[in-house]
């Protein structure tokens, strides 16, 4: 009976459109009566960021406060004002350096100003005690004031060293990234967003990439929340950075608010232009590594090879031997 029905084709047919007909109710009811879950799922993202942000805050509550405005030491800007050392040891390069390195504020720059004084004498006195007290280098006394009079040089100069030194690291930092916060600009820009929304936002994200950045573009959107002239701050967002890069950004955006061009564009290209110039530079670092390897190739691994290859052979005629 059963062979007999699946051998019949208008019972076959009348199964077959049952069947499709069912699949058809099914794929356009589903929907339907299909829970939303897209609520449930946003509402859960919500509570997990705001738990995130629980947990960070608590942290930074228990570690210890960090301020961008701090006062310097009574004594140091004591000694500083005494001696008028701001005249004396700095120009007008070296404020700009400092906030390049990261430093702002008055404090920074009496600290250095210290640094700079102290230094000589310090260092001097250390190397005075080294060789004519505990005599490390035997050498004839006028050759002992030389390296006394060259330590003490060299502590005028330590703290402009050690200010370069932050602001090369600072410098790479934001140039790595600055292709992505572009892009990331240029996503929020064409998405309809302020250029200070944006650069708000763009803070936010690029934090994780380099916090250097970020705290360059939060500081740009504050001062383009209280300053008169907004081209001031895209100014002063270039030199505190001091790449060739972010000038170009800043006056794109300085032509974009004085002749209302569009801005978009201008940031799909320069984010290409950076992102291009990054390349290039791992390239070139890339290029430079073959004659860096040699020396190291020539001590460590052409000896340790030689030793593999002849090592057997030795072995073989000191065993004949």
């Amino acid at each position: 009976m059963l062979m007999n029905l699946l051998l019949d084709k208008q019972f076959m047919l009348a199964v077959f459109t049952a069947l499709g007909v069912s699949a058809t109710i099914v794929t356009v009811a589903l929907p339907l009566i299909e829970k939303d879950r897209l609520g449930g799922r946003m509402k859960a993202v919500a509570l997990e960021r705001d738990k995130i942000k629980a947990r960070e805050r608590a942290r930074l509550a228990a570690e210890k406060p960090i301020t961008l405005r701090t006062e310097p030491k009574a004594y140091m800007k004591s000694l500083v004002e005494r001696f008028n050392l701001k005249s004396a040891l700095a120009d007008e390069n070296t404020l700009n350096r400092l906030r390049m390195a990261g430093f702002r504020g008055q404090a920074p720059m009496t600290v250095f100003l210290f640094a700079r004084f102290v230094g000589p004498f310090g260092l001097f006195l250390l190397a005075a005690f080294y060789l004519y007290v505990l005599n490390v280098l035997e050498l004839a006394g006028g050759m002992k004031f030389a390296v006394c009079l060259g330590a003490a040089a060299l502590g005028l100069y330590v703290p402009n060293i050690y200010i370069q030194n932050l602001i090369t690291k600072r410098q790479q930092s934001i140039r790595r990234a600055w292709p992505d916060a572009l892009d990331l600009a240029l996503i929020c820009v064409e998405s309809g967003m302020s250029i200070e929304a944006a650069f708000r936002r763009v803070a936010e994200e690029i934090g994780t990439q380099s916090i250097p950045l970020a705290e360059e573009m939060s500081l740009t959107t504050a001062e383009l929340s209280f300053l008169q002239e907004r081209r001031k701050a895209y100014e002063n967002l270039a030199n505190r950075t001091g790449l060739e890069g972010v000038k170009s950004v800043v006056t794109a955006l300085i032509q974009a608010e004085r002749y209302g061009t569009p801005l978009g564009q201008a940031l799909r290209v320069l984010a290409q232009e950076n992102r291009d110039a990054r390349m290039a530079e791992a390239e070139k670092k890339a290029a430079a590594l073959p004659p860096k390897l040699t020396v190291p190739m020539i001590v460590f691994f052409l000896p340790v090879l030689f030793a593999v290859i002849m090592g057997p052979a030795m072995i073989q005629l000191f065993k004949m031997d």
